[in-house]
């Protein structure tokens, strides 16, 4: 099936070529870009919006456009700590000469967005967006995704004892996240429980993208809470040679990182190269902190005068890329291969053993992952035909996550999938930019095993979306539409017969004959269902006075469920509960659960963010506020009753949760029964951030986040992240950079039904850097500490807050080159 839709795209991509290629023209732009001072600005990015056409301002300033044909085109206008400018011009037959154009400062780094097929950045967009790229993110990597981004405003991570976590944004993380590469899928299990981490690297990105609030328009209802995209250059859109590489050293788990990248080729072909390792053993608590403070009996290593470790906490990893891509006159057509491979510990899971980087010989729960990835990608530009660009993307993705007990495989994770996507961009209609995507997914997901919570199961997504803005003076008008038609077909669904049990009913733990042997099933059944979510959107942006604007944008989105909502019914460890789908309800608990006639509904979720921004000057701020309202919001609910879930130990004596009177061959262990359940929730909250450029050299910024999430009538969602604020002083000098980062999590008491309430606590951070040039190479000197103050820091978002309190105080040593 892949094949033959590689085939049918590249027929496409083909006769998109031959049916709008553009003649050249000779028409150009030539002029001066000047900075609010009036002296020349240097490195300024001019481009014509639409089109491959871009250049740099030399250092007195001056650029040169050509190839333009006579007509009307937007000029774009970015830089490192410049207002980005849109401008438009009429260009005549003859061509421009002597243009002046004038950028002013900004205290951002405003950073395009490549995530969306129209422009967006921090400053200009209705819907909020956020970049991290450069030095700040080679600064803020770390071996996770959801730890790399966790000081990013409106964005918090599940923490997961270091080995995995994904973002939280606005309080929305799971299936309603989409974590994309180059703007596909990630195609991994990441949004399927907390203990699978998402099948990316920072080390490698050039950056990072999030988009706050639904971005369903390009992506899918699987966006209706936000987007994270991974930039890299996996498919390289020119062949300018360049290579970047790290080595880095940390204290607090023994981390040693080697990475690197390289892009290299001629006039007609770019090529691509990639790769990392990653090993790090399991990481220490913060000093005097013990699991056994919340487990008593536990045994614990610790070394003198640290923090004790944090069993099966360890990670290898490691991974290559190689790519190419054919450069055309108007573009270019690429094509990656990735391969990715990591184990990693399960944190809670051992048995006894204490394993630094998992090669004790007592037995540890570690997880095996793999992914091989191939992606093709092409833009294509026209300058004299209705099109002004044709993006193809298209990704096979083959995931497999192994979760290996006692040297065997307990249950088999795997993700196979294939992903289409078609943007055709239209050229100015009445001064409306726009265009059409046409988009198709599909996910062949299966888990086998003990452990094997949501039955094997097939998705399919079909969707076209429309997205267009036009400007009206100071105003821009940005409106959306997507349709979909998503299935999800699972041949074979278990509904087994559940023993349950209060703990004010007398129950005790004796009588239980099965011997690991698992449950009766009731009933095995076929599943088929489909959906038909759509999605509007509206936004303005009102420059209302110079470096000010005001934004709003509004949206109605709808979700279809994903399997694991609907259909889950067993034992997930990761999670530390039995979770059953919304498919079933719960009868009594004697009865047990029976089919759900009403589980199958579509989450709809109304929108509305305001944003007030000042973006020039040597102050600005981003405020936003938001407010989303949630018709049958899939959520697990606690139904006040436990399962008894059994395990064939092989004759080890432990116990995972104090029930020690099952010390033999075999032992149950209890677990919470929670049910998927949807029900109407309000989720809102508050993003602020305020940067003031001090002086050249030294940059100060504040920021904050709130978010507010209740069911309805019914109390409190479950690890809704607490109030956080965030300083931070920043040096950046000639040879020399400096930073240092207070942040402060609020007490979180707005908790749910079985959810304890989290202690504040503060994180102080700090970097130096020294840039420097050696064997014709750009070299940074790095060191960077974390956690400084060894703060014993529960992160309430987190299945895991109780037993993996983040890493204690640590350093990092690092060289970068790039040359």
């Amino acid at each position: 099936m892949l094949r033959k839709t590689l085939r049918k795209m590249a027929l496409a991509s083909a006769i998109g070529m031959m049916l709008f290629a553009a003649n050249a023209a000779a028409n150009s732009i030539s002029g001066t870009v000047l900075d609010a001072a009036g002296k020349p600005a240097a490195n300024v990015e001019v481009s014509v919006s639409g089109t491959a056409i871009k250049v740099l301002t030399d250092s007195q300033g001056r650029f040169e456009l050509t190839g333009l044909a006579a007509q009307q085109v937007e000029l774009h206008l970015a830089g490192r700590r410049i207002a980005h400018r849109n401008i438009e011009v009429q260009v005549p037959a003859q061509g421009l000469t002597n243009l002046t154009l004038t950028v002013k400062p900004t205290p951002f780094e405003v950073i395009d967005v490549t995530a969306s097929p129209l422009h967006a950045s921090i400053t200009e967009s209705s819907l909020p967006v956020s970049v991290l790229a450069g030095e700040q993110l080679k600064m803020r990597q770390a071996a996770t995704l959801g730890d790399t981004l966790k000081y990013e405003v409106g964005v918090h991570s599940n923490f997961y004892g270091g080995v995995a976590s994904s973002p939280i944004i606005r309080g929305l993380d799971g299936p309603r996240v989409l974590i994309t590469q180059n703007g596909l899928d990630a195609g991994d299990a990441s949004r399927v429980g907390p203990d699978h981490s998402v099948a990316t690297e920072a080390s490698t990105a050039t950056q990072i993208e999030v988009l706050r609030g639904p971005a369903t328009l390009f992506y899918g209802s699987g966006a209706i809470g936000g987007v994270v995209n991974i930039v890299d250059e996996r498919v390289p859109t020119d062949s300018t040679p360049r290579a970047e590489w790290i080595a880095q050293l940390q204290s607090v788990n023994s981390e040693k990182l080697l990475a690197g990248s390289a892009v290299n080729g001629n006039d007609l072909f770019a090529v691509y190269v990639d790769g990392f390792w990653r090993d790090s053993i399991d990481y220490k608590g913060p000093h005097g902190h013990s699991a056994a403070d919340e487990h008593d009996g536990d045994d614990h290593d610790r070394d003198e005068g640290h923090g004790e470790r944090i069993e099966n906490t360890f990670s290898r990893s490691q991974g290559g890329t190689i790519g190419g891509s054919y450069l055309l006159e108007n573009g270019f057509v690429g094509l990656s291969y990735g391969r990715l491979e990591r184990k990693y510990g399960i944190p809670g899971h051992s048995h006894g053993g204490h394993a630094e980087s998992g090669d004790s010989d007592e037995e540890v729960v570690f997880a095996d992952k793999k992914q091989d990835r191939f992606q093709l990608q092409s833009s294509l530009f026209y300058t004299d035909s209705w099109l002004s660009q044709v993006n193809t993307k298209l990704a096979y993705t083959d995931y497999q996550h192994a979760e290996i007990e006692d040297g065997e495989i307990g249950t088999l994770f795997s993700n196979k999938s294939h992903e289409a996507r078609l943007e055709l961009l239209h050229r100015p209609w009445q001064d409306w930019k726009g265009g059409l995507s046409l988009h198709y997914k599909y996910s062949d997901f299966k888990a086998i095993g003990d452990e094997a919570f949501s039955p094997p199961s097939d998705s399919t997504m079909l969707a076209a979306a429309w997205m267009a803005e036009r400007h009206f003076g100071p105003v821009l008008l940005q409106l959306g539409a997507r349709t979909e038609r998503v299935s999800i077909k699972a041949p074979q669904v278990l509904l087994p017969m559940l023993e349950l049990h209060g703990h004010d009913d007398g129950h005790d733990d004796h009588g239980h004959d099965d011997h690991g042997h698992g449950p009766d099933i009731t009933r095995i059944f076929d599943f088929n269902s489909r959906y038909n979510p759509y999605s509007l959107s509206a936004g303005i942006v009102y420059d209302f006075t110079p470096g000010y604007n005001v934004g709003v944008s509004v949206s109605r989105a709808e979700r279809a469920p994903s399997a694991a909502e609907l259909l889950s019914f067993g034992p997930h460890i990761g999670t530390n509960s039995y979770e059953v789908g919304a498919v079933f309800k719960l009868n009594d608990a004697q009865d047990g659960f029976v089919l759900n006639p009403d589980g199958f509904k579509t989450e709809r979720s109304n929108n509305i963010d305001l944003t007030l921004r000042k973006v020039s000057g040597n102050t600005g701020f981003v405020l936003n506020a938001f407010y989303n309202r949630v018709d049958n919001y899939y959520f697990q609910q606690f139904t006040g009753l436990f399962a008894e879930v059994s395990h064939d130990e092989h004759g080890d004596e432990h116990d995972d949760h104090g029930h020690n009177d099952h010390a033999d061959d075999e032992h149950t262990d209890e677990l919470p029964v929670y049910l998927y359940t949807n029900r109407d929730v309000n989720l809102y909250g508050l993003e602020a951030q305020f940067v003031w450029q001090i002086s050249q050299p030294v940059r100060f910024t504040l920021q904050g986040d709130y978010v507010r999430g209740s069911v309805r009538g019914a109390g409190e969602l479950p690890r809704t992240p607490p109030l956080r604020l965030l300083t931070s002083l920043a040096y950046e000098g000639n040879n020399y950079d400096a930073d240092i980062t207070l942040a402060r999590y609020f007490r979180q008491g707005k908790v749910a039904a079985l959810e304890s309430a989290t202690a504040g606590y503060s994180m102080l951070d700090a970097s130096v850097s020294y840039r420097f040039n050696f064997a014709g190479q750009e070299l940074v000197a790095f060191l960077k500490g974390q956690n400084l103050l060894d703060q014993r820091a529960l992160v309430h978002t987190s299945f895991l807050k109780d037993d993996a309190p983040l890493p204690g105080r640590g350093l990092a040593v690092g060289l970068r080159g790039r040359f």
